[in-house]
């Protein structure tokens, strides 16, 4: 059994535009240094200004959710960044939280992600949703209504041009035969695809079809272990391995004058793990200065390594 892991996102996205984004560099390789297991980065690709959407669940929203900017906030594109990281790190995995995976043509997103991780060493982990946002799939000519569906499409390219020596596709829409794509992926089978979702039947297939570990969402998050429970058994009955990871998010405590508390953060680690929970991620600001974020990172590191020896 793999050993858990402790993730971190990184703020890809600004109220103001930053330039250059130097702290986004240092603070992922502080992380690396730290030891870290794993970064991930967000995704948008375009606003309207119907941000209200965010709170709606029947939209894919998160109840009560807001959005971290307005309409003009700035959001990095993230595989940019992550090929960018490649360059700067060496050892920490490197991720998507969420990438709206239907907004790319699926040929491009495959060469692109194969890109990323032949490059990495095999570093990279590519966590998939629907995203909650109308006017994205309209700019980019597409049917909000279709989402699903052109998820479902994107993944079944990508793993076939990333496992099959010369591919072939029909969903009766898109068809392609005889297609030849290299370098394959570094990692064998492909990049590891984390499926997004709250528990229902269409992520429960597309976890057994696709994925590899689960990213829970919403609702599904309120009664954690019995939202893994519910889920391991509807991937198991569409065919698909019982035995994917979860994510499970952890807010840094504080002391009393308000600074992070690694160790009174990582008391909560137990019953995360007891969930089913295989990748625990970190909800802290990073400091913008490389060495401080070091230090803190440090910290949290030694932490959860000690609650989960």
């Amino acid at each position: 059994m793999t050993a858990p892991q402790l993730s971190i996102q990184l703020r890809t996205f600004s109220e103001t535009d930053l330039g250059a984004w130097p702290s986004l560099l240092d603070q992922a390789r502080a992380a690396d240094e730290a030891g870290i297991d794993r970064i991930v980065v967000s995704d948008h690709v375009v606003y309207g200004e119907q941000l209200d959407a965010y709170g709606d669940p029947k939209l894919g929203g998160a109840a009560g959710g807001r959005q971290p900017t307005g309409p003009d906030g700035h959001w990095l594109e993230p595989l940019t960044v992550l090929s960018v990281l490649t360059g700067i790190t060496s050892r920490v995995r490197l991720g998507t939280n969420i990438l709206l995976a239907a907004l790319r043509t699926p040929a491009v997103l495959a060469k692109t992600a194969a890109t990323i991780d032949v490059l990495s060493g095999g570093r990279l982990d590519l966590g998939v949703g629907v995203g909650w946002q109308r006017e994205e799939y309209e700019a980019s000519g597409l049917r909000f209504e279709d989402r699903g569906r052109l998820l479902d499409r994107t993944l079944a390219v990508c793993q076939a041009l990333w496992t099959e020596p010369i591919a072939a596709f029909d969903d009766g829409e898109l068809q392609f035969e005889k297609i030849h794509m290299m370098p394959k992926p570094h990692q064998a089978g492909g990049v590891p695809i984390w499926v997004s979702g709250t528990v229902n039947a269409l992520v429960a297939r597309r976890l057994a079809t696709y994925g590899s570990t689960w990213i829970p969402w919403g609702s599904a998050s309120a009664d954690l272990a019995g939202s893994v429970t519910q889920l391991r058994s509807m991937v198991e009955a569409a065919g698909g391995d019982p035995s994917f990871g979860v994510v499970g998010n952890l807010a840094a405590a504080r002391t009393p004058d308000g600074e992070p508390d690694a160790a009174r953060t990582m008391a909560g680690v137990p019953a995360l793990l007891a969930a089913g929970v295989t990748d625990v991620r970190l909800g802290i600001v990073v400091p913008a200065d490389r060495a401080a974020a070091f230090d803190l990172l440090s910290a949290f590191v030694t932490e959860f390594r000690s609650a989960t020896a």
